[in-house]
């Protein structure tokens, strides 16, 4: 089985920057384009999320976003599809960064277990993200999905307590994302001292309880906070405000633009 790309990226000793984007946003046609862009401007990782009526983990943005990609055709088969094309390079630079899978599970229950998980990797997939799959009761699913060669990810919270927080580290196949705020997606409750000051005792007591790596998504908007998220953790995850972003394109030319633009300006 060839090695998985999360596996070899997370040996490395570098700090991780990892982009999400909603598939066929705001544009239909965006998708290959945004791909292009983003690895070539440095995302290390891209999460790619599938669309799905109720997101209960994210805030407006994605939730719109999602909407807007359902309309403009996005399902799993034609996710997977396009990550197919990807890593072929039809339509694009062939994209050669690791890209994981961010959804709810009813989708893929949908799809069919196993079925996705060879299509999956079929296509160019390396790890998933399920925000809606309970640590506890994922063990059949974790080595179902190991079996295949695909990543899982599960994640942390503000109020995960320590003995948790062991757990979701060991369960987690590469490395753990960490919630920098109790809340869903796209909120802006990181700025001020008390909030800093809550965040690196956190992201200390994941540090002092975990083996593994892990990233830090919700709410990082901007340069500074991706440093200042280097300084705490292994990497930095930016998702709604690179899709607040691109909101206002017109074309695939110009989400691919903004999107490269967007993502330069955080490195």
């Amino acid at each position: 089985m060839k090695q998985n790309r999360i596996a070899s990226l997370v040996k490395q000793d570098k700090k991780l920057l990892v982009a999400y984007y909603m598939p066929e946003y705001p544009v239909a046609g965006a998708t290959l384009p945004v791909l292009e862009a983003l690895q070539e401007n440095g995302a290390d990782i891209i999460e790619l999320g599938i669309p799905f009526s109720d997101p209960v983990g994210d805030g407006p943005v994605i939730q719109e976003a999602a909407q807007r990609a359902i309309r403009n055709g996005v399902t799993v088969k034609t996710l997977l599809e396009t990550v197919s094309s990807a890593r072929r390079g039809a339509g694009c630079k062939a994209i050669t960064v690791p890209i994981i899978l961010m959804g709810y599970c009813n989708p893929l229950i949908a799809y069919g277990g196993d079925c996705f998980l060879n299509d999956a990797v079929e296509a160019g997939v390396d790890g998933l993200l399920l925000p809606d799959l309970p640590p506890e009761e994922a063990e059949d699913f974790l080595e179902r999905a190991k079996s295949f060669g695909l990543t899982v990810v599960f994640l942390i919270s503000p109020v995960t307590p320590p003995e948790r927080i062991e757990m979701i580290d060991s369960l987690s196949t590469d490395f753990s994302y960490c919630l920098a705020v109790n809340a869903t997606t796209g909120t802006a409750k990181l700025a001020g001292e008390d909030a800093d000051a809550a965040i690196e005792e956190y992201l200390e007591r994941v540090r002092q309880h975990t083996r593994k790596k892990f990233v830090v998504g919700f709410g990082i908007r901007d340069k500074a906070r991706v440093e200042q998220m280097w300084k705490l953790a292994d990497g930095a995850v930016v998702g709604s405000a690179l899709l607040q972003y691109l909101a206002a394109a017109h074309t695939p030319d110009e989400t691919a633009r903004l999107a490269g633009e967007f993502w330069q300006a955080l490195r």
